[in-house]
This record gives structure tokens, C-alpha cells and sequence, in this order.
């Protein structure tokens, strides 16, 4: 009988949440946001297990990188809500516009970084588009101790996971255009630049930093650390 009620109340509970008015994703408690500028909004994102956000507003598309696996509850409204488990550094792209709180069922915390695309309408339309000719726009590298895959390409972004073992290297290539870097894993890079250019340096990073990196310059990565690395860069075209 006890569970019976505990269950009755769970479920009201839910039904009321579903029901309970949609705040800005800037006024959600559980995302914190990081970063912004003219192309992007980033939040990092923790729930606590068996609890969740309030329903809150997705106005512009937006990739999420997650920090640990989880096993999470969807509540997008007005639809049914649906059960997913994430690996650690699953990678997506969602499509706005909607309106959803997501609970956490695991026994251990929900965490990702969620990256608002600002510009989304009109990178939908763009006409800049990645070389399918010249492999820009998917594949998988393998590198000495490491790899690098193309995982999307979505709004004109492109959307690639790099894990590096200890002391692997990233040979010299080129980044015509602005980047953001997502650390999935703790990370201490160094980089090596052609002709002395010196952008900011990603360095070390914890787990769910992120950094704004600008365009036009070539370089080479190293993984400098003890531990495997393992980040995400999402280009703009």
C-alpha cells in the first residue's frame, strides 16, 4: 500500500511538472551558463540523481556533449516522456523549438555541456558548406595513439571527437574558421603553431570546460597529460 501511494505521488508530481509553466533555459537552476558571444550560448548542465530541471525552453537548435554516462527521463511537452541511456561523450545535435525538463533516474548526477547555436536561422541556409569531396564533412582518421572522427554536420557546424593517448599528436592542419573546444576528459594540450601564431592556448582543461578558439591558423596538438584525452571541437563553416 505504502508504494502504491509513493508511486501515486510520484505521478502526480510528474503530471504537475508537465503542467507547471516554461522558464528561459537562462532562468533553469541546472544550467549555468559558461560562454557567450555573437555565434553561441554554453551551459554546463548537472542534475543530481532522482531529481530534475524545471520545464524550461529550448529557442534555438543546440549540441550537447555529456560528461559521464546517464540514464535520463525526457519530458518534452506535450509528448510522452521517453527513457534514454547516454555514454560518456555522446554527442547530439537537437532541433529547437520546444519545451522539456529532463530527470535524472540514475544513482549517479546528470552532467553535459549544451551549446545554443545563436546564428541556427540562418546557418540553416547557408550556402558555405563542407567539401564532401575532400572528406570535410565526415570519416575517421587514425592517428599514431589516437583518432579523429568527424561525428556531424549539422546548421553548416562541424562536429569532431578527438582521443589521444599519451604523448599523441594531432599533425599540422588548419582552421580556416572559429572553433569551439569541449573537454570531455581532463586535458593538458600544447600546441605548436606554423609561422609563430599564437591564438589562445587550449593548456589544461577540466572536464566540461570549454574554449573559444579563433580561426585562421595552423597548428599541431600534443597530448601532454598522463591519461588518455578526450575533447570535442564543434567548426563553424
Amino acid at each position: 500500500m505504502k508504494h502504491l501511494i509513493l508511486l501515486a505521488l510520484f505521478t502526480a508530481f510528474l503530471a504537475a511538472q508537465a503542467a507547471a509553466p516554461e522558464v528561459e533555459i537562462t532562468a533553469e537552476p541546472h544550467h549555468h551558463l559558461t560562454f557567450e558571444n555573437k555565434s553561441v550560448r554554453v551551459f554546463n548542465v548537472e542534475v543530481p540523481p532522482n531529481t530534475e530541471t524545471l520545464m524550461h525552453w529550448h529557442r534555438h537548435d543546440y549540441i550537447s556533449v555529456n560528461l559521464g554516462p546517464a540514464e535520463i527521463e525526457n519530458n518534452v511537452k506535450g509528448k510522452p516522456p521517453v527513457t534514454a541511456k547516454l555514454p560518456d561523450g555522446d554527442v547530439r545535435f537537437v532541433s529547437a523549438t520546444f519545451a522539456h525538463f529532463v530527470r535524472d533516474v540514475a544513482d549517479y548526477p546528470f552532467r553535459n555541456v549544451t551549446v545554443e547555436i545563436l546564428d541556427d536561422a540562418n546557418l540553416r541556409t547557408s550556402t558555405a558548406k563542407w567539401d564532401p569531396a575532400k572528406n570535410e564533412d565526415r570519416g575517421l582518421t587514425v592517428l599514431p595513439n589516437g583518432t579523429q572522427q568527424i561525428l556531424f554536420v549539422k546548421d553548416g557546424i562541424r562536429a569532431t571527437e578527438f582521443e589521444l593517448q599519451p604523448g599523441a599528436v594531432v599533425p599540422m592542419h588548419h582552421h580556416a574558421s572559429p572553433h569551439l573546444l569541449v573537454a570531455v576528459s581532463d586535458l593538458d594540450l600544447r600546441d605548436k603553431y606554423l609561422n609563430d601564431v599564437h591564438p589562445s592556448d587550449p593548456g589544461h582543461l577540466k572536464s566540461g570546460d570549454s574554449k573559444w578558439l579563433s580561426g585562421n591558423y595552423s597548428h599541431t596538438i600534443t597530448n601532454t597529460g598522463a591519461n588518455a584525452a578526450k575533447f570535442i571541437t564543434l567548426e563553424f563553416p
